[in-house]
C-alpha cells in the first residue's frame, strides 16, 4: 500500500483491535516467540482495511497479536488469526 494512503488512514482513523471476548482470553493459552516473525497481516483503521508488513510474536488459537509501523511509529493490535500471512525474512 503506498506509505501517504496508510499514513492518512492512521491519523484519521482508530486502530482496530479484537476484544478479550473474541480472544477467549479466559479460555485460549498464549504462545509468545521471542523472535517475531515477519508477516502481511490485514489491519483495519476504522472501516479501512489495509495489507501492511509487520511482525507477529504473540498468538492463541484463533488470533494473533502484530506490530507494524507507519511513519516511523508503532502499532500494535489484535487480529483473526487468518488475516495473517507469513512471508520469508
Amino acid at each position: 500500500m503506498d506509505e501517504r494512503i496508510l499514513q492518512r488512514l492512521a491519523a484519521e482513523h482508530p486502530l482496530q483491535s479484537l476484544t478479550d471476548r473474541e480472544l477467549q482470553r479466559d479460555t485460549l493459552p498464549i504462545t509468545r516467540d521471542p523472535q517475531p516473525k515477519p508477516c502481511h497481516v490485514w489491519v483495519r483503521f476504522g472501516p479501512h482495511a489495509v495489507l501492511v508488513r509487520g511482525t507477529v510474536a504473540v498468538w492463541n488459537d484463533i488470533a494473533c497479536g502484530v506490530e507494524f509501523t507507519v511513519d516511523g511509529k508503532p502499532h500494535r493490535c489484535w487480529v483473526w488469526a487468518n488475516a495473517v500471512q507469513p512471508v520469508s525474512a
